[in-house]
């Protein structure tokens, strides 16, 4: 199976002029930190950044209660800050989620525009 994609792609790059088949590699499958970096460049740039400020912040606020739900001598005070710390810990899992589905997003386009170009450079062979 990887021979066939291998040899899909150099058929495809031998179709495309220099400055297409440079943008066709520049498409080529990320690993887990290329795709996490990817995140941070775009136009959404900034809210990635301002959701990771937040996750810090939670984070220490999830410590934060879960120091004091340790240190807590009444059951009223264990009650409040056990929720306190689930719900710091639920607002990170949620944000890091919306993470999560934007890296997917990234990689579904990547590969939308790989099968642009792979139609692309087959309909201009059958038109040749």
């Amino acid at each position: 199976m990887k021979n066939e994609m291998e040899e899909i792609d150099n058929l495809i790059r031998d179709t495309l002029n220099q400055e297409e088949a440079k943008f066709y590699d520049a498409l080529d499958e990320q690993n887990i930190f290329e795709m996490i970096f990817g995140l941070f460049k775009g136009k959404n740039a900034w809210i990635n950044i301002l959701m990771n400020i937040v996750v810090v912040v939670f984070f220490g606020c999830f410590l934060y209660c879960g120091s004091q739900f340790f240190n807590s001598e009444t059951t009223e005070g264990l009650i409040r800050w056990g929720l306190g710390s689930l719900t710091f810990l639920i607002c990170i899992s949620m944000l890091k989620i919306f993470s999560w589905m934007q890296m997917d997003k990234h990689a579904i386009l990547r590969e939308m525009k790989r099968l642009e170009l792979q139609v692309m450079s087959l309909s201009s062979k059958i038109s040749d």
